[in-house]
């Protein structure tokens, strides 16, 4: 399962990102996945679920989008919205194309928020102080 470590790399990215926004919790993540890409989205969401267990996304929901394949006819130029097994131009006809979208994934949007801390840590703050 392949999706485990494609998440643990997506943890450290948003980790990063949490990190630049002064530490703030991540609440909500949102990917874009084509459907040549090889993930399977259900399989990745269970690995999120894992991965991000000890991270500013632990809490985090995973919001997961499919794109189109997407592509170029290098006859006529057009560009066609096709399914995974006919990767041929809705304009002519030809087979002879390029893959435009369809094999990506992408982090689309990630949202913050200040971390909430339970009144026991606030207390032990305040002692610290």
């Amino acid at each position: 399962m392949h999706e485990l470590a494609i998440c643990q790399a997506l943890i450290e990215q948003l980790d990063a990102i949490a990190v630049k926004h002064a530490g703030k919790q991540i609440v909500e993540v949102n990917l874009k996945v084509g459907p040549l890409s090889g993930v399977v989205s259900n399989l990745l969401k269970d690995a999120f679920s894992i991965a991000s267990q000890g991270s500013y996304a632990a809490k985090a929901k995973l919001n997961i989008s499919k794109s189109d394949i997407v592509v170029r006819c290098k006859q006529c130029r057009c560009e066609s919205v096709v399914s995974i097994n006919k990767l041929v131009c809705n304009q002519c006809g030809d087979w002879q194309t390029e893959l435009i979208s369809g094999d990506e994934m992408l982090l689309e949007r990630v949202e913050l928020q200040e971390i909430e801390l339970e009144k026991n840590d606030l207390q032990n703050i305040c002692r610290n102080v």
